[in-house]
């Protein structure tokens, strides 16, 4: 198992509630499906609502027999803890992304890009 990160991976799925896994639908078009990943294969996930009132980031595991993902950590969300959100109605986006709290930005490197 490792972990991976993929460029343009998004699904949607249909109220997830709080589950600690949840059941992936089908990639939004123009992205891919997280079986880039590979099962049993852990990655950064953001789970939104389409409002976008309501989202959870996090570290999950994805599974390919019924292709879910495991919510193992959340690291931060809409309500401002880490806890699950309960995703109770309409439809969500799941997607892989680089959490902010999760990346090295050197002062010395941002005076490189920015000036």
């Amino acid at each position: 198992m490792a972990f991976v990160v993929a460029d343009r991976v998004q699904v949607t799925v249909s109220a997830p509630g709080s589950a600690t896994t949840i059941t992936l639908g089908a990639a939004v078009t123009g992205f891919q499906d997280f079986a880039v990943i590979g099962n049993g294969n852990s990655t950064y996930y953001t789970i939104a609502d389409q409002s976008g009132s309501n989202w959870e980031v996090g570290i999950g595991t994805y599974t390919s027999s019924g292709t879910t993902l495991s919510r193992d950590t959340v690291l931060s969300n809409s309500a401002g803890n880490t806890s699950r959100i309960n995703f109770s109605s309409g439809t969500q986006n799941v997607f892989v992304t680089l959490p902010s709290s999760r990346t090295v930005y050197p002062a010395a490197i941002a005076a490189m890009i920015f000036g």
